[in-house]
């Protein structure tokens, strides 16, 4: 139980840290998150709800898709998967809009973008959060 909070704790940085790598370059309007409420705490809980949003979208229907595309991604040697992130982005993205809170995403190619930025961040929050995970248990 450690493990998942810790992976949703560091979705949720790395999605901060993209958001603003975005701003930074002046693409603001192609990916941002719009809270909940005014206030800082209802933007670090939309932080992590996004966080968990996406462990469980990249966890359930991800490795289904993983799965049943497996020849697709042998013949295209992987790089149908930034397609496929990209969707699973944009996915979240609906989903969390339907919720009235969360990601927003300018277009197909900005989710594709923001999906390739999320994985670095999201490996590299991974590696400095790893010790704090723990074991796993059999």
């Amino acid at each position: 139980m450690r493990r998942f909070v810790v992976r949703v704790v560091g979705n949720a940085i790395a999605l901060w840290l993209e958001t603003l790598v975005f701003a930074a370059f002046g693409a603001r309007a192609a990916l941002h998150v719009s809270p909940y409420g005014p206030d800082t705490v209802a933007l670090v809980l939309t932080y992590l709800l996004l966080g968990l949003l996406f462990g469980v979208v990249n966890g359930v229907l991800g490795t289904a898709i993983r799965i049943v595309a497996f020849p697709l991604y042998l013949l295209t040697l992987g790089l149908i998967s930034l397609l496929v992130n990209g969707l699973l982005f944009l996915l979240v993205a609906w989903i969390s809009d339907l919720l009235g809170f969360g990601l927003v995403v300018g277009g197909f190619w900005w989710g594709v973008l923001g999906a390739l930025v999320l994985a670095v961040l999201s490996w590299l929050i991974g590696l400095l959060l790893r010790p704090l995970g723990g074991r796993e248990e059999a």
